[in-house]
């Protein structure tokens, strides 16, 4: 089984809508001894996950089950796998995270249906922001 191997601790940001990793954060992709670990670095910010106000009150609380859509973000903004795999990633994640929760694998795979299908938007938004910042030289 899949294992997230550190604590999440994040503070939020003035603007109400991002957080930053205290400390850095990992997840040990397919089991827990696996070689592939992705590493969220200190410092890095995230939204958590991005879901329209219609449906949260159908999903499960935030503060409990919060650490798939760090790893997700995290995928998106370095590219360092296809969307597909970061999604497939992030969907094995949440079954992780929501294992103690009544309809965790309905959840799961709501939100990975989700970012199926909406989260393109978010991959070419933050591609095309990277690009600009390495023009302009900013790291």
């Amino acid at each position: 089984m899949s294992s997230f191997t550190s604590p999440l601790i994040v503070t939020p940001m003035p603007d109400g809508r991002k957080w930053k990793l205290l400390r850095p954060f990992t997840y040990h992709v397919g089991s827990r001894h696996s070689r592939h670990v992705i590493k969220v670095p200190k410092g890095f910010l995230t939204d958590f996950a991005s879901i329209p106000r219609t449906i949260e009150p159908l999903l499960a609380p935030w503060a409990k089950y919060n650490k798939a859509p760090i790893i997700h973000d995290f995928l998106y903004q370095t590219r360092e796998l296809s969307r597909r795999k970061a999604d497939r990633i992030f969907l094995e994640a949440m079954r992780i995270d929501l294992r103690t929760h009544k309809t965790g694998n309905a959840v799961a795979r709501l939100e990975w249906a989700a970012v199926r299908l909406f989260g393109w938007l978010a991959w070419h938004k933050k591609g095309r922001a990277q690009n600009v910042a390495r023009i302009a030289g900013i790291p």
